[in-house]
């Protein structure tokens, strides 16, 4: 699809809420102590709440995975289940569709979606999302 990156000037990147170390590590698929190394090395941007607790910058964690995809290990030899937990990776838009790039542990799942949806939704690079697989069709849904 040609189009563009999602550039909404309603959504800013401070309403991408930050993510906890526990929750970066699910959708990643990768243990919490590697979301760790990832931040002391300076892969994930972080800042601390008012508690001292690290919290993991949303788009910074949606760059990695997607870096990361070309050299991820095959899926585990389960079956998936139908709602599929995961990070936006990519957003972009046309006049009419929209094709968003999730990242649901080793999953990439990528779905076309109406404009409309999208910016309903508020999809962009960073936020948490779940897509939901009947069949071959994907819906994908903001998860707060």
């Amino acid at each position: 699809m040609q189009g563009t990156s999602l550039e909404n000037p309603a959504i800013t990147a401070s309403q991408v809420p930050p993510l906890r170390p526990g929750r970066a590590a699910e959708l990643a698929g990768v243990s919490v102590d590697t979301i760790r190394r990832w931040c002391d090395d300076g892969r994930l941007g972080t800042t601390r709440s008012n508690g001292g607790q690290r919290l993991v910058d949303g788009e910074s964690l949606a760059a990695v995975l997607a870096e990361r995809h070309g050299a991820a290990a095959p899926p585990p030899a389960r079956s998936s289940r139908n709602r599929l937990l995961g990070i936006v990776t990519g957003v972009e838009v046309d006049r009419i569709a929209a094709r968003v790039e999730l990242q649901c542990g080793p999953h990439r799942i990528v779905s076309l979606v109406t404009r409309e949806a999208v910016e309903e939704l508020g999809l962009r690079p960073g936020v948490v999302a779940a897509a939901s697989v009947k069949a071959t069709s994907v819906v994908v849904e903001r998860v707060e």
